[in-house]
């Protein structure tokens, strides 16, 4: 980070800008203190945390980054994972979908959807995207898409696929019943066994290291055991390689920490069978 602009926004007393504090002086990372009024806010506060208006506040760069996201999106889980590889820390702003902000309808006019990465002002949308401008920006660490653009290529063609088969089948399973349901289920394990055979015997589908691909597919394992209870199927008996990845990925903190507990997930999507009078 030699070169970098560093400022923590804070006030004397707060424990949890102490932690910052601490985080900072165990990296050894040189930084400007900027001791807040909470009677009178700074304009610099206001404009660096416009949402809640609180420190603690750190300003890399004078870019602050926040997150517009809903809790059990696996589309911002996807960007959750991507923040925490690189090691970036930002904002998190939960959002109500049945009545959406005026920040999110400001930050995405065109489709009004979560996620919504805000990167000094400027928002950036749709979740593959947002990761690939992350793997752009914050180029120094743990690099997701790989350099040869022929490999570039071809993760961007399974992310797309993990979108538009993995995604929209799986949704199916929790959303439907009887024949609808079982079209479903046999669809979504076909789509699954072509990307293990994507993978092939990778330990991910990056290589040797969590790549793009993954990112973009572990958000719905976390889903799975909502799929296999209310469908009554099996995707390791199906897929046992591509099961064995996502649990690799596991072990890794970024990825644990941005996932959701799967029985929450499930209790979610009964809960909406419940309003959809499907259950």
């Amino acid at each position: 980070m030699a070169g970098d602009q560093v400022t923590l926004l804070n006030f004397w007393a707060s424990p949890f800008g102490t932690r910052v504090r601490i985080e900072l002086a165990e990296k050894g990372v040189k930084y400007e203190y900027s001791e807040q009024n909470l009677r009178n806010k700074s304009a610099l506060l206001l404009q660096t945390n416009h949402i809640h208006k609180k420190m603690a506040v750190l300003v890399h760069n004078g870019k602050p980054v926040t997150l517009l996201d809903f809790w059990s999106s696996p589309f911002g889980m996807r960007v959750r994972i991507a923040l925490a590889e690189k090691g970036v820390k930002y904002e998190y702003s939960e959002q109500d979908l049945r009545n959406k902000s005026d920040l999110l309808l400001q930050m995405n006019p065109v489709h009004k959807k979560i996620p919504v990465l805000v990167h000094d002002g400027k928002p950036v949308c749709e979740s593959l995207i947002i990761v690939q401008y992350i793997d752009e920006v914050w180029k120094d660490k743990a690099p997701l898409l790989p350099s040869d653009p022929h490999k570039r290529a071809q993760s961007r063609f399974w992310a797309d696929f993990v979108d538009k088969k993995i995604y929209d089948f799986g949704r199916k399973i929790w959303t439907t019943n009887g024949e609808d349901q079982e079209a479903a289920k046999k669809d979504f394990i076909d789509s699954l066994k072509l990307l293990e055979g994507e993978l092939g015997d990778k330990p991910y589908f990056g290589g040797e290291t969590l790549g793009y691909v993954d990112v973009a597919l572990l958000p719905f394992y976390c889903w799975f055991y909502a799929y296999e209870t209310i469908g009554n199927f099996n995707i390791e008996a199906d897929c046992p390689k591509l099961i064995a990845c996502c649990k690799r990925c596991l072990q890794k903190e970024s990825v644990s920490k941005s996932l959701k507990d799967p029985q929450i997930l499930y209790d979610f999507a009964v809960m909406v069978r419940k309003k959809l009078g499907i259950e």
